[in-house]
């Protein structure tokens, strides 16, 4: 569907509810080395879990979920402090932009004139550059509790920012209900035609505060394709056929299983999984993408999109060097990412599903990921 945003979607449930009202409570959450304050909002329902929302990055900073027996613990990777998302970036939990993933050698056109990106991932540009929204402090628009806890953050990117054209005004919303769906949706318009490709970066580890890697978990993929990658991870334009490859997870497989097949150049190419897989049925209609189960744990995660493509990576550049929340160590293959959007250097792609944001339009990004424990 060329000339038109694809509204995106993916969520969180759990099957416990309660008769109580969701809460929305904002706190500080500390401050960057600079002095500028940082804060949090936690939504709170009645079926156990709770999110952690920070200004810093509009990020997911923590998302506690009961195990089967009802052990409450925390699913997403990320940093006890603000300061560290920026000193040891890696991307948990936030809002990426202005264009997640990669864009080949920092360069695109849009109506003929060449555009060129800051290039912060060996020769390409990577998650919005140097900068991008995962690095900036948005504004608290509203909190509110009731039937559906609720934060609004907005961040307003200037004209050029890190290259990209056009005034982009943008506001990620987090909402929980009783019914424990976790729904963020991204909304965005623009001064001039723009590219434009927002997700969130959270890590999952379903075990809870990283108590094992998910080698074990099983993962399907609702998707017959995927794009194949060259050397630096950028897609070559072919849409590929999973079947008899390792890449096919259209059924269940353990994330190990198949993960240092040495045979597959793709699986070279992303030191694991780092690639964006096709979603099957009609991209623009919410449709079931992805399912994780930790047999141990019993939490199972359930994810529909409404995005053409969601990329599916293994946490492959994670090398023990660092220390997240509670100390630990994260590692390769400590977490894996599901993040919906269009596909990988879509810019520059003229047979990809566009990327392009024209002023007039609304660009609209809602995900939700679905929980059980049994």
């Amino acid at each position: 569907m060329k000339g038109a945003i694809l509204g995106i979607a993916s969520a969180a449930v759990l099957t416990m509810g309660s008769a109580q009202a969701a809460t929305a409570t904002r706190s500080a959450f500390g401050a960057l080395s600079d002095g500028t304050k940082v804060e949090a909002v936690t939504l709170t329902n009645g079926a156990g879990m709770s999110a952690k929302i920070m200004t810093l990055g509009a990020a997911l900073q923590s998302l506690i979920v009961p195990d089967k027996a009802g052990r409450k613990d925390d699913v997403v990777l990320g940093y006890d402090t603000a300061q560290e998302y920026l000193t040891r970036p890696n991307y948990f939990g936030v809002s990426v932009g202005r264009y997640a993933n990669r864009i080949a050698k920092g360069k695109f056109s849009l109506d003929g004139k060449a555009y060129t990106l800051a290039t912060n991932d060996g020769p390409n540009s990577l998650h919005g550059g140097p900068r991008g929204f995962d690095k900036r402090v948005w504004r608290i628009d509203s909190v509110a509790s009731g039937a559906d806890a609720k934060v609004v953050m907005s961040y307003v990117s200037a004209d050029g920012e890190e290259g990209f054209p056009g005034e982009l005004k943008v506001t990620a919303t987090y909402s929980l209900n009783e019914q424990s769906e976790l729904r963020l949706e991204y909304r965005a318009t623009t001064s001039k035609p723009t590219v434009l490709n927002l997700t969130n970066h959270s890590y999952f580890n379903l075990s809870g505060n990283n108590a094992r890697d998910v080698m074990g978990n099983l993962v399907t993929l609702h998707a017959a394709r995927y794009t194949p990658v060259d050397a630096t991870l950028i897609p070559t334009g072919e849409r590929r056929a999973v079947a008899g490859t390792p890449f096919d997870f259209r059924n269940p497989h353990r994330v190990g299983d198949r993960i240092r097949d040495a045979k597959d150049q793709q699986i070279r190419f992303g030191r694991g999984y780092d690639h964006n897989y096709i979603v099957d049925g009609a991209a623009g209609t919410l449709r079931p993408a992805a399912v994780v189960s930790d047999p141990v744990s019993g939490r199972t995660m359930e994810m529909s999109v409404t995005a053409p493509g969601i990329q599916f990576y293994t946490g492959n550049f994670m090398d023990g060097t660092f220390f997240g929340k509670s100390g630990r160590a994260y590692r390769q293959g400590d977490a894996i990412c599901l993040e919906p959007g269009v596909f990988p250097d879509s810019p520059n792609h003229a047979d990809f599903p566009t990327a392009r944001l024209n002023p007039g339009q609304g660009y609209v990004n809602t995900m939700v990921y679905k929980f059980t424990a049994k």
